[in-house]
């Protein structure tokens, strides 16, 4: 690799990032060789290798990637944090916008690709720990924030906190499988009152 070419790896890292994640809203990535999403992107084994280490990471990468690009989702967790319009409702009311955010029809792409990702990850676990770790950390530590900022004692915040992100995956899942949104939408009412009780 030439001196120029060692300057621009962070934006040729980013820009094949970028393509990689088209590739696979697009597509999928179940079906996905390395040699096809080269062929895809215009690109090749060696270069998404040198900068990825491995189909796996460039999948949980491009992943990563392909999740900036649903704003109701990324933006959900600042939101929850209070960092916008409505920083006052109480924590059930917190909650409740965050699931409206993750469920809105608009981020059903991502959804249904963050499962077949997350399969296809079950069946390579040494693989993929990273991949899980991120997985197992994401949205937690937010939401036990937020409830101990509104007064939850730390125990049960961390206690809380899991089970409200277990069921947001769990009811992710059932909004692909085809469960009416209303349905789902009250189950998670219910749980949160509970919750916030």
């Amino acid at each position: 690799m030439t001196d120029t070419e060692r300057a621009d790896a962070p934006s040729s890292r980013e820009r094949l990032l970028a393509l990689v994640a088209d590739v696979i809203l697009e597509h999928g990535v179940a079906d996905l060789s390395l040699s096809r999403i080269a062929r895809l992107i215009g690109s090749n084994n060696r270069m998404l290798l040198y900068y990825f280490g491995s189909k796996e990471e460039l999948l949980n990468q491009a992943t990563l990637a392909a999740f900036e690009r649903f704003p109701r989702i990324n933006g959900m967790l600042g939101r929850l944090r209070g960092e916008g319009p409505g920083d006052a409702l109480d924590p059930a009311a917190r909650l409740l916008r965050a699931w409206a955010d993750i469920s809105h029809p608009d981020n059903l792409p991502f959804l249904a690709l963050f499962f077949e990702a997350y399969g296809i990850a079950l069946h390579l676990p040494s693989a993929n720990r990273g991949y899980f770790t991120r997985i197992a950390e994401a949205w937690v530590p937010e939401v036990e924030q937020m409830l101990a900022g509104a007064g939850v004692p730390a125990d049960a915040a961390r206690l809380r906190a899991v089970q409200v992100v277990s069921t947001w995956r769990g009811l992710q899942f059932a909004l692909l499988a085809g469960t009416p949104r209303d349905a789902l939408d009250a189950a998670y009412a219910a749980m949160i009152a509970d919750i916030v009780r």
